[in-house]
């Protein structure tokens, strides 16, 4: 009989030393760090499946991971060993097993993310890593404005990363944080929320949606920011988003403020 489990980690990360999730030759991902350990623990070959790519630099509070093992071992001892084992940058929140047809990306339906903008003249050294500092005038009450426009189901071509690499039908099956996800045939995605709120001396962004194309979070804070400057007015979002153009749309937000709060299955 068949020990195979299917197992789903909740896991965080501080993404700030790791070149993004995905394994890479020679360099320190969260997925590399993540299968060697699981390997040394189990005597298994795995390559543990998260919910989405996340690029170097960026962070999550509840990225989702799932992966199959025979190994006897109890979850419970499984989360101390791993824990043990891994960087203090990388920890195990909870083990769960799963039906085997369970998978991290696939069974996603809906993702959090928040991006953390410092707003006080200097950043204190302890937080440097892991916000965007802008300390100059923003019109706060138009990046509201601007974020809300793009609740609802919308064609987010405009605010997808460009990448002259990959093929157009590529480019529309590559989700948040650049994994596949066939699910989705086209750059449309829902947002359910979208809205900035103060936290003391930050500006923090909360948006949620059915999926994200890559760079799509980042780029959106780049667009608000605009806005915040006053470059843009908030209703020209809808003209951004009818253009279809990466060009109409301002720069990709940097990786540091960025974080996967928690996927929703």
């Amino acid at each position: 009989m068949s020990l195979q489990r299917n197992l789903k980690l909740t896991i965080a990360y501080d993404g700030s030393d790791f070149h993004g999730w995905q394994v890479q030759p020679d360099l320190a991902t969260v997925q590399g760090i993540l299968a060697e350990v699981i390997g040394r623990t189990t005597g298994e070959k795995v390559l543990p499946q998260g919910s989405g790519r996340t690029d170097a630099g960026v962070h999550a509070l509840g990225q989702v991971v799932t992966f199959q093992t025979n190994s006897p071992i109890p979850i419970e001892n499984l989360q101390i060993v791993l824990n043990d084992r891994l960087p203090p940058s990388i920890r195990v929140l909870q083990i769960e097993h799963v039906a085997d047809d369970f998978h991290a990306r696939h069974s996603a339906r809906r993702k959090h993310y928040q991006y953390r903008i410092y707003r006080g003249a200097l950043v204190p050294p302890f937080l440097h890593r892991y916000v965007t500092h802008h300390p100059y005038p923003l019109d706060e009450a138009a990046m509201e404005t601007a974020a809300a426009l793009i609740v609802g189901e919308h064609d987010f071509t405009s605010f997808a990363a460009s990448d002259p690499d990959r093929t157009a039908r590529q480019l529309e099956e590559i989700d948040d944080d650049g994994g596949l996800l066939v699910k989705h045939a086209t750059n449309i995605r829902t947002i359910y929320e979208s809205r900035f709120e103060r936290a003391g001396e930050e500006l923090v962004y909360r948006v949620s949606g059915n999926g994200f194309l890559h760079h799509m979070v980042r780029n959106l804070v780049g667009t608000f920011l605009q806005v915040g400057k006053g470059t843009l007015k908030p209703g020209e979002i809808q003209r951004i988003l009818d253009a279809r153009d990466r060009s109409a749309a301002g720069a990709t937000a940097p990786a540091s403020g960025l974080y996967l709060v928690k996927v929703e299955y």
